[in-house]
């Protein structure tokens, strides 16, 4: 028997048991925490709490700590992903995400342990199972990194 999280009354915020459903990532490579302000084909918010034990501070860097920006960019993928998961209604059972494209990456600030990263993420663009995002990594109310990027949905 499995337990689940309580179904929260707000539709605009989905928990990590919904996440684990939606998208096929775990741990070490699952890089959302939960999401808020969902809007169905338009935008959503991911939300990643950064921790010291993060697997790859051991090497970057090991006396100063701060997350690779490739990682911030998986980041804003995944809470794409999620985006399009909940919005299209995708049966997880036989299709999956996949990540397509990134252009006009930039990194403004370092992310390091103890920071809050929100992954702001809008629908720039959505033709069938695909979508253009354009994104941003903040840390309180600086921008981390941005980038647009593009997913698809196919048959697994």
């Amino acid at each position: 028997m499995t337990r689940k999280a309580p179904v929260g009354a707000d539709p605009t915020t989905i928990d990590i048991t919904e996440i684990l459903q939606r998208i096929p990532h775990r741990y070490p490579m699952l890089l959302v925490d939960r999401c808020e302000e969902y809007k169905p084909h338009e935008s959503i918010v991911g939300i990643k709490c950064v921790t010291v034990n993060e697997p790859f501070f051991q090497g970057h860097f090991p006396n100063y700590p701060v997350m690779p920006g490739v990682l911030l960019i998986e980041a804003m993928a995944q809470t794409g992903a999620i985006l399009m998961s909940k919005s299209l209604e995708v049966d997880t059972a036989g299709k999956a995400i996949f990540f397509m494209s990134a252009d006009n990456c930039r990194f403004r600030q370092p992310v390091r342990p103890g920071d809050v990263v929100r992954m702001a993420v809008k629908v720039v663009r959505h033709r069938g199972d695909i979508f253009k995002f354009a994104g941003q990594c903040l840390v309180g109310d600086k921008v981390a990194a941005e980038c647009e990027f593009a997913a698809m949905v196919v048959e697994t």
